[in-house]
């Protein structure tokens, strides 16, 4: 009988999360040091890092690295850092990505490019270097957080876009990576609140905007939260997942209206 229960299946997993500052990412750096991971965390702000880190369990488990997702240079440094800390590496977890409020809808060249890197050119470039480098006997997840917006144009001309892209990526290389034992996945969330993400900045900003789009998006009117989209990220992550690679999962409490024929 299949034993479902996930507590125990990341103990000693060593694993890669970007955006693991606030949010979503924060919130999955707690859940799988509690499950006894050890982790890499990447982020602009090591500052914020440092102090969820020494909150964590197992805080010296853990290191906060420092980086700028719009070089590859720079993200070169931090794998480099993240690998020599870690001896090995199970799990990636790209959660970092965003809209910038690059709202424009004749977007600027330049500013299409930084969606695009920060919401699939970064994972890509981190995905390269860690699966070029690993054994042929060991076994990688590489999860990426997407948005409804990869199937319905819900945000900006440019997050849609970017994030299009980045579930053509996903489908994409997990065919082609399961070979090398590489379990490509990810989710799709609609809107959801998590401490310091773009929902919660849009209810400290106006409480209107954000009941409205809770009155006219959400069929259950009310919002998703951060331990909603946690189970569904757990699972892509353990050993239960491995039929998962080229798959997305939506996870948008009814507010998607697409149809995927």
């Amino acid at each position: 009988m299949i034993n479902l229960n996930l507590d125990k299946d990341f103990f000693d997993k060593r694993i890669i999360i970007t955006g693991a500052s606030r949010g979503l990412g924060a919130a999955a750096c707690k859940a799988l040091a509690e499950r006894g991971a050890k982790l890499a965390m990447l982020s602009r702000s090591k500052k914020e890092m440092d102090i969820l880190r020494k909150k964590m369990k197992n805080s010296k488990n853990h290191i906060a690295i420092k980086v700028d997702l719009i070089s590859n240079n720079k993200i070169k440094e931090a794998i480099k850092k993240a690998k020599k800390f870690l001896k090995k590496v199970d799990i990636i977890l790209h959660i970092a990505g965003g809209g910038l409020g690059l709202k424009d809808h004749l977007i600027k060249d330049k500013d299409l490019k930084t969606l695009f890197q920060i919401n699939l050119g970064a994972a890509a470039e981190i995905n390269r270097l860690v699966v070029e480098s690993k054994s042929k006997t060991s076994s990688l997840k590489l999860i990426h957080i997407g948005s409804i917006a990869s199937y319905e144009a819900v945000g900006s001309v440019g997050y849609n876009v970017a994030k299009s892209a980045l579930a053509a990526y996903v489908r994409s290389l997990g065919r082609e990576l399961y070979k090398k034992k590489v379990i490509v996945s990810g989710i799709l969330p609609g809107g959801f609140i998590a401490p310091g993400n773009a929902m919660e900045r849009l209810k400290t900003k106006s409480i209107k905007d954000y009941n409205n789009f809770i009155k006219q998006r959400i069929p259950r009117a009310s919002m998703g939260n951060v331990d909603d989209i946690l189970p569904i990220i757990l699972f892509l992550c353990s050993r239960h997942s491995s039929m998962m690679g080229g798959c997305l999962i939506p996870i948008d409490g009814g507010e998607g209206k697409a149809y995927q024929i």
